[in-house]
């Protein structure tokens, strides 16, 4: 049976500062976890730190995630050592290293507050989505059920599905005409098994879209179906807005969209938004571009120096 989303990033105490997960083959690409499985993973991490070892801190909701994929994580058990950085009244702030078999792989600084009792100057902005988007459609249960939403389709042939393995886990929905400008991304999405998306869901969300690269491709009309890239995270950030309900979401929008692809690396700008249009994270990330046969290789071992 496929793991759900919930199992997949499951985290365990082992002590006040050690946690340990175990990465999934169905949550992959290719052999390598997917990147947004393991921001999930910090995020349960943390939140599980700040519930446990620090609840005297009252600081439920991580604010902002930094983290750098140093080296291709694997499938199997994985630990996350936690060093105590700053504890303040207003926010804490966590690093996280993650190891496996003696590699530092991935890690990362979250900071931590308590959104619920955040005060402070709020001021509304101009800013909106441009170029604009259909956003919400108007019936969740028809997109779901029968697939007539006037503006929005679910996309069913999703490009080396078998590699990109984690692409089965959720049921993606694009806009109907298409995307409203070349270098972008606009979709809703629901995870496939129906759980609910929570605020630890939210790496994951902010690393999840069709490919950018496929669709430019097509657009120059270099010919033929683009090859089968691994598009492997360097540095991700999250920026938090909002915090879900406890119970979680059903769906989230996000737009996706890269200013500059050069010499095998690109940047991504991700916008999350609920189903009322507002904000609920920002995300940008550093991207390279690379064969997929980088993804399966084996490791290289490194010979000691006499």
């Amino acid at each position: 049976m496929v793991p759900t989303f919930l199992e997949a990033t499951a985290v365990r105490a082992v002590d006040s500062h050690t946690y340990s997960a175990n990465f999934k083959s169905e949550w992959c690409v290719g052999s390598v976890p997917h990147g947004g499985v393991v921001t999930s993973i910090f995020l349960r991490v943390a939140a599980t730190h700040f519930r446990t070892t620090l609840a005297a801190q009252n600081q439920p909701h991580t604010v902002s995630l930094h983290i750098e994929f140093l080296r291709r994580t694997q499938e199997g058990s994985a630990t996350l050592v936690v060093r105590d950085v700053k504890l303040g009244r207003q926010t804490s702030t966590i690093h996280i290293t993650l190891s496996q078999e003696g590699r530092e792989e991935v890690v990362g600084y979250l900071t931590h507050s308590n959104m619920a009792t955040e005060t402070g100057l709020s001021l509304k902005t101009l800013w909106s989505l441009y170029p604009s988007s259909p956003l919400r459609p108007t019936s969740f249960p028809a997109l779901l059920e029968s697939g007539k939403e006037v503006s929005w389709v679910e996309q069913t042939n999703k490009p080396f599905a078998k590699f990109r393995k984690v692409s089965n886990r959720v049921r993606t929905f694009l806009p109907r005409n298409g995307q409203v400008a070349p270098g972008l991304i606009d979709q809703w999405i629901r995870l496939e098994s129906g759980e609910r998306f929570t605020n630890e869901s939210l790496g994951f969300v902010a690393d999840h879209f069709p490919s950018i690269v496929d669709s430019l491709w097509r657009r120059e009309e270099r010919g033929g179906r683009p090859p089968a890239f691994w598009y492997p995270t360097v540095v991700l950030n999250l920026d938090v807005k909002k915090a879900l309900p406890p119970e979680g979401v059903e769906w989230l929008f996000s737009r996706v969209r890269a200013k500059c692809i050069k010499n095998g690396r690109m940047d991504l700008e991700v916008v999350i938004m609920d189903e009322t249009g507002e904000v609920v994270a920002l995300s940008h990330h550093v991207v390279l571009m690379v064969s997929a046969e980088r993804n399966m290789a084996g490791r290289r071992t490194v010979e000691p120096k006499i």
